[in-house]
């Protein structure tokens, strides 16, 4: 990987003031194992190649439209390149805190000389947004729950099941996934789901059927609680991010199955914060540039079981760096694991996104 002139102008001039090292750059990310991933697949290797090039990490990409729009108030950008989910991207390119972007520019060719914008297809869904993977919302059960007598779950629907499937479940606390769920297993279509979400009576029928089991739901807001909870017997069965299910399955080796039924397929990726400097701007293409090529995206699926966003980085994944598996069966885009997939319409998302959660909250206080 060779730097461009403009870095090396930029680098020789922060070297000229006295800094430890060329240039350093903050990532923002979600922590845990899938910013180990990152770590191991993208930066490492970057910086090992880049000696002058220092990453430090932030784990706030919750928080990163909050985070950003202070940012832009105070006039102090301190981010050099984010992680978000497509929905929030899409919000942060509509209020100008995020860059456009020329995704021809910005991430290389597949190696058969495919163009990165016809490799990424039709996961660009915003003039800001660089994919990364593709992941899932979808259940994990335990499989020795001696009530069951020997039945486990099949479909999404069988949440709603307390009478065949009793115990505890987690579920997401906001409307994001449940509302889907709830009208789908209602008799909505799937393909109906959104116009029928978008009506008040959509909204309440939605939550007619949640209060099916609202007494038996454990609340979770961060993806490592359901696999605890999964894993300590506190729940039965519940919803997370289907990389966090593979953990606790194949990394801890806890009594758990995967439900892939009604998986809600999302995408995460980077965003480039509008504003920045032209030597940290530089910087930041040049990462992306080594970062988002086929064979580093498929590298990350060593470490995680999360889908490379490149149609090429697909057939390059291999077996998982500590385990030894095959992690191509365990991706939420293998095709045994796809055959009913719910594809979240972020558009519709960033616009609803807000009042639903008012509502949502109003009825957990109920």
């Amino acid at each position: 990987m060779k730097l461009s002139a403009a870095f090396f102008a930029t680098t020789a001039l922060t070297l000229a003031a006295g800094s430890a090292s060329a240039i350093d750059l903050t990532f923002v990310s979600w922590g845990g194992a899938y910013q180990n991933s990152q770590l191991k697949a993208y930066a490492e290797p970057y910086m090992a190649e880049h000696p002058d090039v220092n990453i430090v990490w932030d784990e706030s990409s919750g928080e990163a439209v909050a985070k950003l729009r202070a940012m832009k108030e105070a006039g102090n950008l301190t981010w050099d390149l984010v992680d978000v989910t497509i929905a929030d991207a899409m919000r942060l390119c509509d209020e100008g805190l995020a860059m456009e972007v020329d995704i021809n520019e910005v991430a290389a060719p597949a190696p058969d000389g495919t163009s990165a914008s016809d490799d990424f297809g039709d996961l660009l869904l915003s003039d800001c947004f660089i994919p990364e993977i593709v992941y899932s919302i979808t259940f994990g059960y335990r499989n020795d729950v001696a009530a069951w007598n020997g039945a486990t779950p099949t479909t999404v629907c069988d949440i709603f099941d307390t009478t065949k499937f009793p115990g505890k479940r987690s579920l997401y606390k906001g409307p994001l996934y449940n509302m889907e769920w709830a009208l789908m297993c209602d008799g909505v279509a799937k393909e109906e789901v959104y116009n029928v979400l978008g009506t008040d009576e959509g909204v309440a029928r939605a939550f007619k059927k949640l209060d099916t089991i609202k007494d038996q739901v454990v609340w979770w807001t961060a993806g490592a609680e359901t696999p605890q909870l999964l894993a300590d017997g506190e729940v039965v069965i519940g919803s997370t991010y289907n990389g966090r299910l593979f953990s606790v399955i194949a990394e801890q080796n806890q009594p758990v199955s995967m439900l892939w039924d009604a998986q809600i397929y999302d995408i995460d990726g980077w965003i480039i914060p509008a504003g920045l400097p032209e030597d940290r701007l530089a910087a930041v293409k040049d990462f992306l540039k080594f970062g988002t090529d086929t064979q580093r995206l498929a590298d990350q699926a060593k470490f995680i079981s999360y889908g490379p966003a490149r149609k090429s980085s697909a057939p390059l994944v291999g077996k998982h760096a500590e385990l030894g598996i095959d992690m191509a069966p365990h991706m939420p885009t293998d095709p045994a694991n796809a055959t009913n997939v719910v594809m979240m319409d972020f558009p519709w998302w960033a616009d609803h996104r807000d009042d639903l959660d008012a509502k949502f909250q109003a009825w957990l206080a109920q």
